[in-house]
């Protein structure tokens, strides 16, 4: 074995410097179209979040915390992969009858985990394919109760025309253990996950573990228990996420009656912003704009919390941007488990995540996508440089919205050119200030051509080198 072998075989063979001779249990908590002011202590009004205000105060708030696309299946993707969807080949959100998935040569961060010896559970929504080869137990994961797909792809959708959806199934594991999920059980989901979480903690408190908690709420449509049924004085929405804030608190007491606090890095965000078209029945993304499906603040910046005592600083805000594809490096560095051989995109952020002095962010800019393989904008990895081109994306573009989980029409509205924003000074990109920034606007072209090279963009009609194909199963279903 070579010198340059042997420190590689020292690197993944144990933890960072610094880090206790425990591993670390990692709890990763995600929402489903919950909005970037839906958290207390982002701004929320209306409904309170006490659990999730105290995991802030115990912990580090991210208020510059990114998506890599803000849709549902993509946006799981890069969660679990450490990579942009458009390079796993998932991108959008797969559909009930979709015929692909993730493939099996991923690897996702429970597959990681399982190189240090963690046991390895999920709780939820999956949406990265729903036939056998694509389950979570056959990508890592010991054991999963959930949905395979998002709550509204059933047959009661309004919005769907009769016969495009299947019954929506639960599973356990591999078996479906109710065909067809009613209201009664969607008003259960909450709970049962949490209830499953808390008995995960107690079974595996002699180990480490990783336990992934996917929420199907508050995606439409919106279903609360009785115990928090017209608690909050923001209506059913509030609701749910007073629901889902109990559910934190409720993982957070398992965590300290098996003495597990003080070693547990405990992560909370959401897949996306708010689906704004519901009105009412969606959250708010203020002062960001617009949300769930585009490429702007609102869509792709996320409320995220992290908690792990004694090595993220409690009490404190974090303005640097990091993105949800650096989480698998970055857990991959602390654990000390060795990195897929493919490429990845995300990077080690854990300077940022444990509030180094001086630490930066690694990446020259990251690239974000939407609708399937378009490139609609980079921005600097710093965060405050933000280049989005043209475009076609869906907004209310100020007509009134759905009201009781009846949708309002979205408007196709148009980026016209090339457009810059300065995000610190202008969160809200309301001022296109291109023309005074030229230098910047080119140095962001040059990583926008980078990512075309590597990722495609349909939009110019490019194919990427870097894709690599998504699993796929013949003549079990229809691609979307």
């Amino acid at each position: 074995m070579n010198i340059k072998s042997t420190l590689c075989a020292l690197f993944f063979a144990a933890p960072l410097a610094g880090f206790s001779a425990t591993t670390p249990n990692i709890v990763i908590i995600f929402t489903d179209d919950q909005g970037y002011a839906d958290v207390g202590c982002f701004g929320a009004k209306g409904f309170e979040t006490p659990n999730l205000d105290r995991l802030a105060k115990e912990g580090r708030q991210f208020t510059n915390f990114h998506v890599a696309q803000a849709v549902c299946s993509a946006s799981r993707t890069a969660l679990l992969t450490g990579c942009y969807p458009n390079r796993v080949g998932i991108t959008g959100a797969l559909n009930s009858r979709a015929d692909f998935g993730i493939n099996s040569s991923e690897m996702t961060l429970a597959e990681l985990a399982r190189q240090k010896g963690y046991a390895t559970g999920m709780l939820g929504k999956w949406h990265l394919g729903h036939l056998p080869p694509f389950l979570p137990t056959r990508h890592g994961f010991d054991e999963w109760f959930g949905l395979p797909y998002s709550n509204d792809m059933w047959p009661e959708n309004p919005r769907s025309k009769p016969g495009t959806h299947p019954p929506l199934p639960m599973f356990e594991n591999e078996k479906i253990v109710i065909p067809a999920v009613t209201h009664a059980d969607q008003e259960q989901l909450t709970t049962w996950y949490t209830e499953r979480a808390v008995k995960f903690i107690d079974k595996n408190k002699d180990k480490p573990f990783f336990l992934y908690v996917a929420h199907n709420m508050p995606h439409v449509p919106l279903h609360v228990s009785d115990k928090f049924k017209g608690k909050s004085a923001q209506g059913l929405y509030g609701d749910v996420i007073e629901e889902i804030d109990w559910s934190v608190g409720q993982i957070m007491d398992a965590l300290k009656r098996n003495g597990l606090e003080d070693n547990t890095w405990v992560i909370f965000t959401s897949d996306n912003g708010p689906w704004l078209i519901y009105g009412n029945h969606a959250g708010s993304a203020y002062p960001l704009r617009e949300g769930k499906g585009t490429a702007w603040e609102g869509g792709t910046r996320e409320p995220c919390i992290m908690r792990w005592p004694g090595k993220i600083p409690a009490g404190t805000v974090c303005n640097d941007m990091i993105m949800t594809i650096d989480l698998l490096p970055t857990i991959a560095a602390v654990i000390g488990a060795k990195l897929p051989d493919h490429p990845i995109d995300g990077l080690d952020v854990w300077p940022i995540i444990s509030g180094q002095q001086g630490a930066a962010n690694p990446h020259s800019a990251y690239w974000f996508y939407y609708n399937k393989d378009e490139l609609h904008a980079v921005a600097t990895g710093d965060g405050r440089w933000k280049l989005q081109f043209p475009h076609t994306y869906g907004s209310l573009a100020g007509k009134p919205a759905g009201k009781d989980g009846v949708p309002a029409g979205g408007t196709g509205c148009k980026v016209e050119k090339i457009e810059l924003y300065d995000l610190v000074n202008d969160v809200s990109e309301t001022t296109d200030v291109a023309e005074k920034h030229p230098d910047i606007v080119k140095l962001l072209e040059s990583e926008a051509e980078k990512a075309r090279e590597e990722l495609g963009d349909a939009l110019n009609k490019r194919t990427g080198k870097g894709v690599r194909e998504p699993g796929r199963v013949k003549g079990e279903g229809q691609a979307p």
